[in-house]
């Protein structure tokens, strides 16, 4: 039993370190400083779509409804008080 532990231990360590260092191997004539370039300015497309049409929109509300709560707060804090 032991055995088998250790073996599918190593194995995973081994499996790990060749996903680890795929992007070494599979760059062309070893070039990984242009294969990293060359992946961030197709994905850079996407993030700028993804920060234009969700990001923005998302600080955009979260600050609209501080800004009313905020409002209501002040507007209850200086609401004039009736005497009983």
């Amino acid at each position: 039993m032991k055995k088998v532990k250790k073996f599918i231990a190593v194995l995973a360590v081994l499996f790990i370190f060749s996903w680890l260092f795929c992007v070494t191997v599979s760059a062309a004539a070893g070039d990984v400083a242009g294969a990293v370039e060359q992946t961030w300015k197709t994905a850079s497309v996407q993030v700028k779509a993804v920060v234009n049409n969700v990001v923005f929109p998302v600080c955009a509300t979260v600050l609209a409804i501080f800004f009313f709560v905020k409002l209501g707060t002040a507007y209850f804090d200086c609401a004039p008080v009736e005497a009983i």
